[in-house]
């Protein structure tokens, strides 16, 4: 008998520079009321935060609410909460049931006036869902970067 493979683990990754320093980027991740501000894919959202426990085993939530009607949940739990150079955090969409946890590690890298941010989404079910979500991360990030300035 051959020991069976595990599949290629499938991961997304985003850098992005920002003209803002660590502690502020910092802040517009983990602060509710700066998250909800700008963590949408495009303009054409307005998000909700109904939750922000911010530590180790606490829960995110999030509604993105798009100006067609459709309302897309995110249910987080946050793995790594290191100020300000790290957060990791689980991903699932709710109420799929069919709903695939993910993994998403961000780091801050301080640049001193900027910021880098590596943004590692991982444990994707399929390059489908990788590239759904790489389009999903580009587009916060743009969102990010009008926030900041």
């Amino acid at each position: 008998m051959f020991p069976t493979q595990a599949p290629p683990q499938i991961a997304l990754q985003v850098k992005r520079t920002f003209a803002a320093p660590r502690e502020r980027v910092f802040r517009a991740w983990t602060d509710s009321r700066e998250l909800a501000v700008w963590f949408a894919p495009a303009p054409d959202f307005t998000i909700v935060i109904p939750e922000l426990d911010l530590k180790v085993g606490g829960v995110c939530r999030v509604e993105m609410h798009h100006k067609s009607g459709a309302v897309h949940r995110l249910s987080s739990i946050y793995r790594v909460v290191d100020p300000p150079r790290r957060l990791a955090f689980t991903w699932r969409w709710e109420p799929e049931a069919t709903s695939v946890e993910t993994l998403v590690t961000v780091e801050f890298h301080d640049l001193g006036k900027s910021t880098e941010i590596i943004l590692t989404h991982e444990r994707f079910a399929s390059q489908e869902d990788k590239e759904k979500h790489n389009h999903g991360w580009v587009g916060c990030f743009d969102q990010l970067g009008k926030f900041l300035v």
